[in-house]
């Protein structure tokens, strides 16, 4: 833990309910409530709620917003719908990715970027270096803005009748599709003191993504909002989850996460997230450097691993042939799957693997057969 971690908004109250916690890029965030495998479940199963305010929140208005996300992230969003979505990622000039991230279009000189927390500063800068020129200004609210994660099979009604109890008369979870955005007053709740706009009513930005695979939301909210919409969530019997179970949720659908499956040494296309690069467009960061690497191919590959036994995979473990100490690569997240009851990987693996294939994994000395899947480990709707 950092000497002086950056505590969430809801750090009382994870305190008062028993929450175990650890450091996440500086931040102190509960890593579990009540136990890991019974949040997932939770998720899984019913609803859960995440607090995930170590997120970045980065707003880009202005008349040139549009120039300004085009010139900093992979994906173009020139085609992107207010009230929409899209997942892309910020790149260095030499196409290593520095963070993944979603951007949703609130207007069309409005967007806002949730970074990971580890990259908020970077990503904040290449946005500024982008408006150079441009008629747009970037505002990092990250520490007044919370963000709180809803997600399993029951969190739309969930979210949606929180909201209903402060006033608002729509159902913006269940009728905004996956992906959508919207922003909702809050009549029966008075603007935070010191928020924009003091003595109005307050506002919370209702995503319709997640994390986790499941139907869900995440709600971003001022920082004084969080612990009422916290305990009212609660109150509707979202169960309290701790970034533990996000990982293990986002370990069975294969999604990366940065520092991980994600750094400056790994491409889009050797991550398997090409589909998140619009190449042929006006110049943006690292256009030269991806071009390079799609037409020179992969240097390995990122693909899932389903090894038998029970002894939970780790980040770390060496990947060989069979019968062999040919080094295949290495596995960057693992763990115990708790919906499959085996272990499960993502990895780093030479070009020529392919699913189907079957290697072995040293795990803590012992070797493991394992054989090589396409992610996702498990099917889920997430759109309903």
């Amino acid at each position: 833990m950092s000497e002086h971690p950056i505590l969430s908004p809801l750090d009382a109250l994870h305190r008062a309910a028993g929450a175990r916690f650890a450091d996440f890029a500086g931040w102190s965030m509960p890593l579990r409530f009540e136990g890991t495998l019974e949040e997932h479940r939770a998720v899984r199963e019913a609803v859960g709620v995440f607090d995930v305010s170590h997120l970045g929140t980065l707003w880009i208005t202005g008349v040139d917003a549009e120039q300004v996300v085009a010139a900093t992230f992979t994906k173009d969003p020139v085609g992107l719908a207010v009230g929409s979505s899209q997942y892309t990622l910020c790149c260095d000039a030499r196409g290593g990715i520095v963070d993944d991230l979603i951007v949703y279009r609130l207007a069309n000189d409005g967007f806002v970027a949730v970074p990971n927390a580890a990259n908020t500063a970077e990503v904040a800068a290449a946005l500024q270096a982008s408006v150079q020129g441009r008629a747009a200004r970037i505002d990092d609210v990250s520490r007044r803005w919370a963000v709180l994660a809803i997600q399993g099979p029951r969190s739309l009604e969930v979210v949606d009748r929180v909201l209903a109890d402060l006033g608002v008369e729509a159902a913006p979870a269940t009728t905004t599709p996956h992906l959508g955005v919207v922003r909702c007053t809050l009549p029966y709740v008075r603007r935070p003191p010191g928020a924009a706009g003091d003595g109005g009513d307050a506002e919370v930005v209702v995503c319709r993504t997640g994390y986790t695979g499941e139907r869900g939301v995440e709600l971003l909210a001022p920082t004084a909002l969080a612990p009422q919409l916290w305990e009212r969530l609660r109150a509707a019997e979202a169960v309290a989850c701790g970034l533990g179970a996000r990982d293990t949720l986002r370990l069975e659908m294969g999604y990366p996460l940065h520092g991980q499956e994600l750094d400056r040494d790994v491409t889009p296309f050797e991550a398997r997230l090409g589909w998140a690069v619009t190449l042929d467009r006006a110049a943006f960061r690292g256009q030269d450097a991806l071009r390079a690497a799609k037409a020179a191919g992969p240097r390995h590959r990122s693909l899932g691993l389903l090894l038998a036994g029970r002894r939970p995979a780790r980040a770390g473990l060496m990947v060989h042939a069979v019968g062999s100490d040919t080094v295949l690569g290495r596995t960057t997240s693992g763990t115990l799957s708790p919906t499959l009851g085996r272990p499960i990987a993502l990895a780093r693996l030479a070009p020529e693997l392919s699913p189907g294939d079957v290697v072995e994994v040293d795990v803590r000395g012992s070797r493991t057969a394992a054989e090589v899947v396409k992610p996702p480990f498990i099917t889920r709707d997430r759109r309903g």
